[in-house]
């Protein structure tokens, strides 16, 4: 049944994509809606920054728009988009040095004694966003293949066979991939993680 219905929402995308071809703009409007969010947090993943994670899927999609008519329908449509994007946020990469994040997690107001339960909610929350910076700053300290191939996989969920056909790697260069960029993350969390009891 989830087979069938994949069948029918790859018909109907292919339908969208022909119709913008023809320069049916509500078609292609339809398209970069179904795919904004993805192309959004694969271009956030890698750049660390949400205003420049938006320009660039802007881009993206104004790329894809230029280069619809050469779409041959060889691969999904989604398949391409990904490679278009990815070629689009390394090229940025190589031209732009990426700015490190400075969030200040320190910048809380005094509370009162009356404010203990507020209190304790920030300091969760402070402590969830200083993790998160950790492991941002641990994923820029990785080569870009292994930091591509984490996004894609853990983050974007996609397939070993959709990673592959994007990255032109086979199914089990994925996942050795894969395995090595996860392996070395931890390794560079373990330190830190071990000091505060994360783990055993």
């Amino acid at each position: 049944m989830a087979e069938t219905r994949k069948g029918e929402n790859q018909i109907e995308e292919q339908e969208l994509v022909k119709r913008a071809q023809q320069g049916e703009e509500e078609a292609f409007t339809k398209l970069v809606k179904a795919y904004q969010s993805r192309v959004c947090g694969l271009a956030i993943n890698l750049v660390h920054n949400r205003e420049t994670a938006d320009d660039l899927a802007q881009e993206i999609f104004l790329k894809a728009y230029v280069s619809l008519k050469k779409f041959r329908f060889q691969s999904e449509f989604g398949t391409w988009l990904y490679q278009i994007s990815i070629n689009h946020i390394r090229d940025y990469l190589r031209k732009h040095k990426k700015e490190k994040d400075d969030l200040r997690l320190d910048n809380i107001p005094e509370l009162r004694a009356e404010d203990k339960e507020v209190g304790q909610q920030i300091a969760e929350n402070q402590e969830t966003e200083r993790r998160k910076v950790l492991l941002r700053q641990k994923l820029e300290e990785m080569p870009e293949k292994y930091r591509l191939i984490l996004s894609l996989r853990d983050v974007q969920g996609l397939s070993y066979e959709e990673i592959g056909k994007m990255l032109r790697l086979s199914p089990g260069t994925v996942d050795s991939r894969l395995h090595r960029a996860r392996k070395l993350l931890r390794k560079k969390l373990a330190p830190i993680l071990s000091q505060e009891g994360g783990l055993k």
